[in-house]
């Protein structure tokens, strides 16, 4: 199995609901690690262009640098989770990967020792 993982971070406040009870609105440097894992390589040698997945998820976290995560979509209608990030995150990286890859991984990291992932076998 072959994978590349790529890594951005973005710097974003979030105040999620738990049991019903908001949190104060504080923030954190984002580090967003995608892994991307197939057993065949196209005809280049290739699982992925690497610039091409920095690009993807450039575009999908680029709405969010710098804001209120709970103002921008999709988490003006979710709670802002790390675990919804990554959902929102693979959701919108599925559709541009070519289909020599057969799993995706989000992993968020909100501060040091705090990540949540979602890995996703794509079936293609």
């Amino acid at each position: 199995m072959y994978a590349l993982r790529i890594q951005r971070t973005f710097s974003a406040a979030h105040a999620i609901t738990i049991d019903g009870q908001p949190e104060t609105l504080h923030g954190h440097d984002w580090r967003v690690r995608v892994i991307v894992e197939g057993p065949d390589l196209d005809r280049d040698g290739l699982l992925c262009d690497f610039h091409d997945l920095e690009r993807w998820l450039d575009a999908v976290i680029s709405p969010w640098r710098d804001q209120t995560l709970n103002d921008t979509p999709p988490f003006d209608e979710i709670n802002p989770t790390a675990e919804q990030i990554a959902a929102s995150i693979a959701a919108s990286l599925e559709p541009h990967l070519p289909h020599s890859v057969k799993k995706l991984t989000v992993a968020i990291t909100e501060s040091p020792g705090c990540e949540a992932s979602m890995s996703k076998e794509l079936k293609r």
